[in-house]
């Protein structure tokens, strides 16, 4: 099979003068809406990441989408709608809490998890009775969503186990002869995957951490509820209630391990932000990369802005700055690449603060090193 790749033409994004609605972007979407109604596969962005997507009603369809990733088929997909009218025929009701969400945080980066319909396969939930529904902001996928008349199954597009593809490049990297077509929308806004909340039962529960933190739901809800798979790895005989939350994700090809201070920085407190990593973290990675520096492995060091002169061996890379959170995300599956690209064969990380926007980072980071944690002065956690 051929990857097409269409470029999006960013003029295209507005509405043209004297003129309702989206013509020339509509025009240049036009193949790719047709691909996924035919049942095709089409790689698309949002403001998260890069998403694989199908025609989540047609089961062969959600079937490929798994074969195409080497996705466990009992990772569920996510629906994605255009308007909120769309997600009735899809779920069996739209609990009132659900509805104070979609009407805070919809179009936007938090996905749902409903009761599901008779009308959804099983092929589209991992052969769960639920559904997990989002209703993306990037007005691509938006207007390719309504473009192909259909809710579109799309998980990252990505190998599975990958790290998340943030530009269309990695998309190509992974996906290059599996799907039709990549439709490059330029680099991603946030750089993590959706919010993932359970409104199924009385109480919510956070399924997964994103850029609608939990204190953003806690403000508009009430009391939201964290589930244990946030904390750590699930056991192979549990089912998972949404992706991310079994499986070891974003993982370089590299032995990742975090590096945090016990009760410091990276404990964070509520509304504390990121807090600058202490003394002990630095002198512990550069202890770490020094002996397998010394062993002549390739190693890598995930750092900020403010700490990059701090590590005198190893490749450094920066993910951004701790007093802006959202360049951290922004570039994390970025950099995990690029150590992919230079062959690196060890990665030390710091850590970072696990409350608002930090614990979106921090879930990634510990799921892409397997949850293989050192705490300075203590222990290695391993899972």
């Amino acid at each position: 099979m051929k990857t097409e790749v269409i470029v999006i033409d960013r003029k295209a994004l507005r509405p043209q003068d004297g003129e309702a609605g989206y013509p020339e972007l509509d025009r240049q979407l036009a193949g790719a809406a047709r691909i996924l109604r035919d049942g095709g596969l089409v790689a698309f962005p949002t403001e998260t990441v890069y998403g694989l997507g199908a025609d989540g009603l047609n089961a062969g369809a959600a079937e490929k989408i798994y074969a195409a990733k080497g996705r466990p088929s009992d990772n569920p997909l996510i629906l994605h709608i255009s308007s909120r009218e769309e997600i009735f025929p899809l779920v069996e009701e739209v609990p009132e809490t659900a509805g104070i969400l979609m009407e805070k945080f919809w179009p936007g980066p938090l996905t749902m998890i409903f009761r599901k319909s008779g009308i959804v396969p099983y092929q589209a939930t991992g052969g769960l009775d639920t559904v997990a529904v989002r209703m993306p902001d990037d007005i691509v996928a938006n207007r390719l969503i309504a473009l192909a008349g259909v809710p579109v199954a799309a998980p990252s597009a990505n190998l599975s186990g990958r790290p998340s593809p943030t530009t269309a490049a990695h998309v190509l990297q992974d996906m290059d002869g599996r799907i039709e077509m990549i439709l490059d929308g330029g680099p991603v806004g946030i750089g993590v995957e959706s919010t993932i909340v359970d409104v199924t039962g009385r109480i919510p529960v956070l399924l997964r951490p994103g850029a609608i933190t939990l204190e953003m739901l806690s403000e508009a809800v009430g009391q939201v509820d964290i589930d244990p798979a946030i904390l750590g790895p699930l056991t192979a005989d549990v089912r998972p209630k949404a992706p991310g939350m079994k499986y070891r994700h974003y993982a370089p090809k590299a032995e990742l391990v975090l590096v945090e201070e016990r009760g410091g920085a990276a404990s964070g407190r509520a509304g504390s932000g990121q807090a600058p990593v202490g003394n002990a973290v630095i002198s512990r990675i550069r202890e770490l990369a020094g002996e397998k520096i010394k062993e002549g492995h390739v190693v890598g060091i995930i750092c900020t802005d403010e700490t990059r002169d701090c590590y005198p061996e190893g490749i450094v890379r920066s993910v951004g700055r701790r007093g802006d959170e959202e360049t951290i995300a922004r570039s994390l599956f970025a950099v995990l690449r690029q150590f992919d690209d230079i062959g690196a064969e060890y990665i030390y990380s710091e850590s970072f603060a696990r409350d608002n926007l930090g614990r979106a980072i921090m879930n990634r980071l510990t799921k892409a090193a397997g949850y293989h944690i050192i705490y300075c002065g203590d222990q290695e956690r391993r899972p």
